[in-house]
């Protein structure tokens, strides 16, 4: 009982003595997002001559033999691409204008659908990597990617613009000025908004996320002033947050032919894909697609102007 009693006194005497001396709280520093480098300009200069693909045809050869054995077309999507490649919450499926293509391909080789969900960083890897079989995510056909990996030709023409909060104005690059600007890390949207800000003679801070939800949601949370990218992919954001996100009028800054990637020594798969899209556009399947998907969001945008290119 003594040695309880000693025991009491002394916690009791250690608390008189904390409380007698000065603590001060810790402050712990507020963690900032360290600024992104400037993203390095691309190492050749796209012409039209890099939206040219590999004549159509359905003869295949070894790559077609390969998926049609396996019985799968293993193809890396969005999944948070709203109108493009996103899940639908309700009934868990990814779905969207690529998707729609996507299954087409799937259905002309006999074979069945399998999506990946991939970042915008990842596509090019998987593809070399034979991870995958290819690539239906909004990708910009360019020269420099052609080097890495083989595409079809365009299936679809965006072009690049800023999304910014409700009650601002924008009316192009001179209004960039002190924004903190997000694109998904891996695509030329970084390359490009800045281009244009150096051209506007504006400073910009670029803060990238893995994909495009997560430029959404620093938006929101204010981390970000606006956020850059393809006119269908911007749509897709409008039409999540109506309230605070907006596209102004505005001309796009780029041109963003889109393709289907493949892997470099899978030049009879792109021509069986490019045989499948030439089908679409003749039949109406991919008017179709686009009135599904992309007209309601893309009123003012004329869908056709492209023209699918060959010969390479």
């Amino acid at each position: 009982m003594r040695k309880l009693r000693g025991r009491l006194a002394l916690a009791v005497a250690t608390t008189a003595v904390m409380s007698a001396c000065s603590y001060s709280d810790t402050k712990v520093p507020e963690y900032k997002e360290p600024e992104a480098a400037k993203p390095s300009p691309a190492a050749c200069t796209t012409t039209d001559d890099d939206l040219r693909s590999y004549d159509p045809s359905r003869d295949g050869g070894a790559a077609v033999s390969r998926i049609r054995k396996a019985g799968v077309l293993k193809v890396g999507v969005s999944g948070d691409t709203l109108l493009l490649g996103s899940r639908n919450p309700t009934t868990n499926k990814i779905e969207g204008f690529d998707i729609t293509i996507a299954q087409r391909i799937a259905d002309e080789l006999g074979v069945d659908l399998q999506t990946r969900v991939i970042t915008a960083d990842d596509r090019i890897k998987l593809l070399q990597s034979h991870e995958i079989d290819l690539v239906a995510r909004n990708m910009t056909i360019n020269c420099d990617r052609w080097s890495k990996i083989a595409f079809s030709a365009e299936y679809y023409r965006a072009g690049q613009k800023v999304l910014v909060r409700s009650n601002k104005a924008y009316g192009g690059p001179e209004d960039l000025n002190g924004l903190r600007v997000c694109a998904p890390k891996g695509t030329t949207s970084l390359v490009n908004v800045q281009d244009q800000a150096d051209k506007a003679g504006v400073k910009i801070t670029l803060n990238p996320a893995n994909n495009h939800t997560g430029c959404l949601v620093k938006f929101q949370q204010g981390q970000v002033d606006a956020i850059t990218g393809d006119d269908t992919v911007l749509a897709g954001l409008v039409a999540q947050d109506k309230l605070y996100a907006k596209v102004p009028e505005q001309a796009a800054f780029s041109r963003e032919p889109y393709g289907i990637g493949a892997n470099s020594d899978d030049k009879d798969l792109v021509q069986f894909v490019n045989a499948v899209l030439e089908e679409m556009r003749s039949d109406g399947s991919w008017q179709q697609a686009y009135d599904r998907w992309l007209r309601a969001s893309l009123d003012d945008v004329d869908p056709a102007p492209f023209r699918p290119a060959y010969d390479r």
